[in-house]
């Protein structure tokens, strides 16, 4: 049984046992945000070692690749302020 997650808003189902990458993927949304130097991210390595699928969950950045889907779960593009 899967559920909902909500990225910037928008309803994604996703599938049990799912990543959050990958219930983005499949909804066809790739780019997960951007770095500090404008590059789009998104899964590149898909375990967890790059690091450039960070999302926000409540706050705090977290591996898309590596978070497993929770029904209900709000998830934002991480925000990179420069100065």
């Amino acid at each position: 049984m899967g559920g909902i997650i909500h990225w910037q808003g928008r309803k994604i189902a996703f599938r049990a046992g799912e990543t959050v990458a990958s219930a983005l993927l499949r909804a066809g949304i790739p780019q997960f945000g951007q770095s500090g130097t404008g590059l789009e991210r998104g899964v590149f390595c898909g375990i967890g070692q790059c690091q450039n699928c960070l999302v926000m969950l409540a706050g705090r950045p977290v591996e898309a690749c590596l978070l497993q889907c929770v029904d209900g779960m709000n998830l934002e593009p991480q925000q990179w302020v420069t100065q």
